[in-house]
């Protein structure tokens, strides 16, 4: 399991520390290092995060203020401070660990690992399972596997689901974000705010559209730049 990772701190002595304890950590990706909390907020925002270090005591918005604002309650949380003090405050938001500056190596890596085995045991409790999904529609619940699944399509507060094996879509009642954050690791972008592809399906890109078929779908702004890095990184 590879954790995303963002490290918040005003102080840049103590970022670049973290970072290079994040390359030694083979575990995790560090997505961003921010040196405040509201930076890291446009970052998590528009990425999928896993966990997240930051400092306490910041200009503006405090670590603790920053961690209760978190929307995605699947992204975890470590303090990384040099007051003890702050202790029992960070526990009551749910914090996964505590680390008191100076911090080693050994201190940031368990508190790293306790992070990943807490994902780990969540990960066999979701709704859905490695290769589908269930999702509920005229009353009933149906199963979608997920290498069938082209792209899904917002509209309102339903979805409709495109799979290879159904000229229709399946309607479901179910918003974009969740679904999006459901399925982040596994092959799935969103690629505009009503568009979420399965990146395993796409073979044909024409200026900032994604083809499948007759159908074209917009790649916006927004999202343009991680879509931009799948292809330089990963499409043939």
């Amino acid at each position: 399991m590879i954790l995303t990772c963002v490290l918040i701190d005003d102080e840049p002595l103590a970022l670049n520390l973290l970072e290079g304890y994040v390359k030694s950590t083979p575990f995790l990706k560090l997505i961003a290092k921010c040196n405040s909390a509201i930076a890291a907020m446009e970052i998590i925002e528009h990425k999928s995060v896993d966990l997240i270090f930051t400092d306490i005591q910041m200009p503006n918005l405090s670590g603790i203020e920053f961690s209760k604002l978190l929307l995605n309650k699947n992204t975890k949380v470590i303090f990384t401070t040099a007051f003890e003090e702050f202790a029992l405050e960070s526990y009551k938001v749910n914090a996964i660990d505590y680390l008191v500056k100076p911090i080693s190596y050994p201190e940031f890596f368990s508190a790293a690992n306790k992070a990943k085995q807490l994902m780990l045991n969540n990960s066999t409790q979701t709704n859905y399972i490695d290769d589908y999904i269930f999702v509920k529609s005229d009353y009933k619940l149906i199963k979608i596997n997920l290498k069938d699944l082209i792209y899904v399509e917002g509209l309102k507060d339903y979805l409709k689901l495109y799979t290879v094996n159904s000229e229709k879509p399946i309607l479901t009642l179910k918003s974009m974000k969740s679904l999006a954050e459901e399925l982040s690791k596994k092959s799935f972008m969103r690629v505009h705010r009503s568009f979420l592809v399965n990146l395993k399906m796409i073979t044909t890109i024409e200026r900032n559209r994604i083809v499948f078929g007759d159908k074209y779908i917009p790649v916006s702004e927004k999202y343009r730049k991680d879509f931009q890095r799948f292809i330089n990184t990963d499409f043939t």
